[in-house]
């Protein structure tokens, strides 16, 4: 029996689409370096973990995993509402800000159609674009000179608008670069962006903002019925391992969206994790606070050692070595560090790093400085 062409059977964006790279084999390396101080700073997680209170409710919840997860997400949805002032009826929960992106493309975007996003954007609003078989429009970033290097050129986003946009898609602030636009900005932006192009900011970084500048998008909500914001609890909150993520937006766009969710797609204990996360304020501001300090002083550090560094609003900074940055990375892998190569976004001088506890930025300076040494 002869094979099916499974390439040609693929919808036409699918033939040409590349898989998101998570990067290295994370869980081989954990086995390689057990007996090692592995330092993991490639995928910008939260070094502190979630909140007590939310490892406290997945244990109490371990007793029902036989059951289905509310599939309304009822309780999760009343917190978020009230911690954003907001009603439930504004919020789409997903399986990570991830699913939500690109649930959006599929549902508003599509073949004679296009969507914009930013040079250096997150490289899930490509795949995105063209898994619904949309042409995806790439803005120019701000040059590498300007005081926000390779951020959202909010300018030539606007510039890039035709009768053929229906999304686009900004990151604020932004991953991989960790730069950020100011609210007022984005609210002279938004102005000139026509009722029927929607306009996605994703804010999974927003938490870790101390710039008085920058506020959530979520101030214009009700002025824009074309915005849409989405949100996660993977990098502040510390659960990336529980996949929980969500919109919050026009409630006739959630409505849309709900048409094509998949059934119970929040489980059971990120539900009552993310719900118990929301609640305790303080371990949040701990986190926020302890990032600040060490995202702080790495940048110093790093400056110190004649390394360029983007400005960062985020648990992470874009570092730029000045030359091909592969081969540093791989010998930094050799001896357990892993950092999160750039190539794939066209910055092959860079690595992003992640900002860990004074533990592990020590370690990563100590290895840093052997490789360039």
């Amino acid at each position: 029996m002869v094979s099916p062409d499974f390439q040609a059977l693929a919808q036409a964006g699918i033939q040409s689409l590349r898989a998101y790279d998570p990067g290295h084999d994370i869980v081989a390396l954990r086995k390689k370096y057990a007996d090692q101080f592995f330092v993991e700073l490639g995928s910008n997680e939260n070094t502190y973990g979630p909140s007590p209170r939310a490892r406290e409710v997945i244990l109490d919840n371990l007793h029902a995993l036989h059951r289905y997860p509310d599939p309304l997400g009822a309780g999760l949805k009343k917190a978020i509402a009230a911690k954003h002032s907001i009603k439930p009826e504004h919020i789409l929960l997903g399986n990570g800000s991830h699913e939500l992106l690109m649930m959006i493309a599929q549902v508003f975007s599509g073949p004679e159609t296009q969507v914009i996003a930013s040079q250096y954007g997150f490289a899930v609003y490509a795949l995105a674009a063209q898994a619904a078989g949309a042409e995806l429009v790439i803005a120019q970033a701000l040059s590498h000179d300007a005081e926000q290097s390779r951020g959202h050129d909010l300018t030539a986003l606007s510039a890039a608008i035709n009768n053929k946009t229906r999304l686009i898609y900004l990151a604020n602030p932004n991953n991989p670069t960790g730069t950020w636009f100011s609210s007022t900005a984005f609210a002279d932006f938004m102005a000139n962006v026509p009722a029927n192009v929607l306009v996605v900011v994703d804010e999974a970084y927003l938490e870790f903002v101390t710039a008085p500048d920058l506020q959530s998008a979520l101030a214009l909500l009700d002025r824009y019925e074309n915005l849409i914001v989405a949100r996660t609890f993977s990098k502040a909150y510390g659960l990336a391992g529980l996949r929980v993520g969500y919109i919050l937006a026009h409630p006739e766009c959630v409505a849309v969206m709900e048409r094509v969710r998949e059934s119970f797609n929040v489980n059971l204990l990120g539900l009552a994790s993310s719900e118990a996360a929301l609640a305790d304020e303080a371990h949040l501001q701990w986190v926020i606070e302890k990032n600040a300090a060490e995202r702080d002083w790495l940048t110093t550090q790093f400056k110190q050692r004649g390394l360029k560094c983007s400005p960062s609003q985020t648990n992470f900074i874009l570092v730029d070595f000045l030359k091909d940055s592969a081969g540093i990375e791989a010998k930094c892998v050799t001896k357990a560090l892993v950092l999160r190569p750039m190539r794939g976004y066209g910055l092959p001088n860079c690595l992003r790093i992640t900002v860990g506890n004074r533990d592990e930025n020590r370690q990563l300076l100590k290895i840093l400085d052997e490789v360039l040494a």
